[in-house]
């Protein structure tokens, strides 16, 4: 079944390349472009993507409250639609604000074609696209602007040593492999380990659980 994306840039020469990369796959289908983020919300009720390729600065409305009403849809499919945001700029001051609204990764608009692919491909199974680069840009702009801390998460206490070592390094942005590798056991069981420490968290993907690891000094911006 091929992987339904919905394209939201402002700009059409953007949506166009982007366009003419993903259609040269055969499990990838592009059902519609938008330019703005009042439109892509009305797409997405529309076309039912599974996955929005979101740019962060546009008229209208911004990718950033796009993605807050997309992801808060109670209407939407149970699996949810996956938002990947675009931005311009490696460390754009948006990548916070973008993935507490619920975008499951980042890519810069630059990307290479095959990062790109392989990044769709990615958010559709339902993995986030997290790379400890933008780990460390989440931890020091929580750090340099003085956010509030929440309180450590009762439900942490529920968690096994082992589901807790995992947690520590999803944390730190490593993949499901990076995490089997580190701890020397299988993708398939990290897989479940990451499962069950989600839904003891209470936290909708991994992203969120970066989010809530860092905002609660579970981990410190040094241990990225």
């Amino acid at each position: 079944m091929s992987v339904r994306v919905l394209l939201v840039d402002d700009q059409a020469l953007i949506r166009a390349g982007f366009r003419m990369i993903l259609e040269a796959e055969e499990d990838i289908e592009v059902v519609g472009e938008c330019a703005d983020g009042t439109q892509a919300i009305d797409s997405v009720k529309r076309l039912s993507p599974d996955v929005v390729l979101m740019d962060i600065r546009m008229p209208e409305m911004d990718g950033i409250e796009a993605t807050r009403r997309i992801v808060g849809d109670e209407t939407a499919p149970p699996d949810g639609i996956k938002v990947l945001m675009l931005t311009t700029f490696d460390l754009d001051e948006y990548v916070y604000d973008a993935l507490q609204a619920g975008a499951s990764g980042f890519l810069l608009k630059d990307v290479p074609a095959d990062q790109l692919v392989a990044g769709i491909r990615l958010i559709a199974q339902g993995d986030a696209l997290l790379a400890p680069s933008v780990t460390r840009r989440l931890i020091h702009e929580f750090s340099r602007s003085g956010r509030a801390r929440r309180e450590e998460p009762a439900a942490l206490a529920e968690l096994t040593p082992r589901e807790l070592e995992v947690f520590r390094l999803l944390a730190r942005g490593m993949s499901n492999a990076e995490i089997a590798s580190e701890l020397i056991v299988s993708e398939t069981t990290v897989k479940t380990h990451v499962a069950r420490v989600l839904m003891k968290l209470g936290v909708r993907d991994r992203v969120q659980a970066v989010v809530l690891a860092y905002e609660s000094g579970i981990i410190a911006p040094g241990d990225a």
